[in-house]
């Protein structure tokens, strides 16, 4: 297993951002907060700061977006988020794109961080690198 720390992010405590293994990266729940640990005001806000954090992780573990498989959300408030699913929808789309992975969505009755209203957790696959063209790149070069 890899441990995967974004550039710039603060490292948790007891737990890790992501891990990598077996050709899957699995991304710890990411709340709607910037670098500052600062949270965005609403749902929708929040949204998209939690799925461009999601998409942080994956990058740092050499994948994309599109390379989700899965995502679990987590709602404090599950009329707000039926209340605000197009601004949700938009935010999403903006983030990941049009690729729609395997997900759930769970009202919760609270978060670990106070201020905030949703939590996600993904995994997505590692593509394997291509090899080398010629050969070029072997140890023995």
């Amino acid at each position: 297993m890899t441990v995967v720390q974004p550039a710039g992010w603060s490292r948790p405590k007891g737990f890790a951002s992501g891990l990598v293994a077996n050709g899957f990266v699995f991304v710890s729940g990411q709340v709607g907060w910037d670098a500052s640990a600062r949270f965005a005001q609403g749902l929708v806000a929040q949204t998209r700061l939690a799925l461009e954090n999601v998409v942080t992780v994956l990058r740092a573990a050499g994948t994309s977006p599109d390379q989700i498989v899965r995502l679990t959300w987590y709602v404090t408030d599950k009329a707000d988020y039926l209340a605000n699913q197009r601004g949700i929808g938009a935010a999403y789309r903006e983030t990941i794109g049009r690729h729609y992975p395997a997900m759930s969505v769970v009202e919760v009755a609270a978060l670990v961080e106070d201020a905030a209203l949703v939590e996600i957790e993904a995994t997505a696959v590692v593509p394997h690198p291509s090899p080398p063209p010629n050969g070029a790149g072997h140890a023995d070069d």
